[in-house]
């Protein structure tokens, strides 16, 4: 892991050291503060599409589980009758945009998450860091309603719901915004959403007030289906296991480059699957080496890690599939907020004014 990675680890896991940093968190609470003032009375003006806008974000660095619940969304949306579209920054992505992703669009242009979305549901996807931008790219294709993938920070592109992410193992970590901590706004940013989502089993440290809020819901993140990173043979049923298994342990070489390692490998261990967990950081670009192995073992991997590894894994690499779960609770309350949302034609767009915000 890189540097990063351990400064990440520390915040989560209140390292005395980062006490240091607390007068810059100072500084960067006021700037935060400052910024959304602007927003907030009017100095600055947001860019409104004519159809709504779910922005599903998170209030900590590292991953919640956001993406899985963004398809799932666009998944649910479709079957109310929408013709949604998703909305992504595309981190480490270099292309000309906005960019829209399709089946040829290579993950060194658009990022790994937006062409894993791309791939797990069909939906139009277009990747661009002006993300108002993005958006009326998205409403001049037809789409009727726009999912973003983060951007919670971003308040160019006004909103119609906002939905925060919560990781329930890891909470807020120390509780500290950056650089003292992990997080990106402070914690009195959730009394403004419209939902918080905990996904998985809340840790001690998720703030009782936030686990106990009417608009506080819970998710899992459950394995699906086993693919073939190489290949284009569909997807495999999860047992029995469809790779190599040698007559010594561990059995699998198990590769992570996400925002939180850990719960790719906390999924392989309730699986029952036998593994030597290998951690790389956040957005990690592969190369063959880091899925090399002397004794012919598998290699299994995250479905946001294979869409960077197809043209260099061995044969024997899988990647494995995760779908958000939702809590019914969760459902209810999003068709409540849609059903007076129309799914007609969208109306002519307004042209989007560069800016830096």
């Amino acid at each position: 892991m890189g540097l990063a990675d351990h400064w990440l680890k520390a915040a989560y896991e209140g390292a005395s050291w980062l006490k240091l940093m607390r007068p810059l968190e100072s500084l960067y609470v006021r700037e935060v503060e400052r910024r959304a003032a602007a927003w907030r009375n009017g100095r600055r003006h947001p860019w409104r599409a004519p159809v709504p806008v779910i922005v599903v974000g998170n209030i900590t660095l590292g991953g919640t589980g956001k993406s899985p619940l963004v398809a799932w969304l666009g998944r649910h949306l479709v079957a109310r009758g929408f013709r949604p579209g998703l909305l992504s920054r595309g981190y480490g992505g270099k292309a000309e945009y906005p960019l829209r992703v399709t089946a040829d669009t290579r993950v060194a242009e658009c990022g790994d998450e937006p062409r894993m979305l791309h791939d797990q549901t069909g939906l139009p996807v277009v990747v661009d860091p002006e993300r108002a931008r993005g958006a009326r790219c998205l409403v001049e294709e037809g789409c009727n309603l726009i999912i973003t993938d983060d951007g919670l920070q971003h308040h160019r592109l006004a909103r119609d719901l906002e939905i925060v992410v919560v990781d329930g193992a890891r909470g807020f970590g120390n509780g500290r915004c950056l650089p003292a901590g992990p997080l990106r706004e402070p914690l009195g940013r959730l009394e403004t959403v419209d939902a918080v989502i905990i996904n998985g089993q809340p840790h001690h440290d998720v703030s009782p007030s936030v686990l106990h809020s009417s608009n506080t819901f819970h998710m899992a993140l459950e394995p699906s289906a086993w693919r073939r990173v190489s290949g284009d043979d569909g997807p495999h049923p999860l047992l029995p296991l469809p790779f190599s298994a040698p007559p010594f342990s561990p059995q699998v070489r198990a590769v992570a480059g996400i925002g939180n390692p850990q719960r790719f490998f906390a999924t392989l261990d309730a699986l029952g699957i036998e593994h030597q967990a290998c951690p790389f950081g956040d957005h990690h670009r592969f190369v063959a080496e880091d899925l090399a192995v002397e004794d012919g073992r598998a290699v299994v991997m995250t479905a946001k890690d294979a869409v960077k590894c197809r043209d260099i894994a061995p044969p024997d690499c899988w990647a494995l599939d995760v779908e958000a779960a939702p809590c019914k609770a969760f459902v209810a309350w999003l068709d409540r907020q849609v059903a007076g949302w129309t799914a007609e034609a969208v109306p002519h767009t307004d042209p989007v004014e560069k800016s830096n915000g």
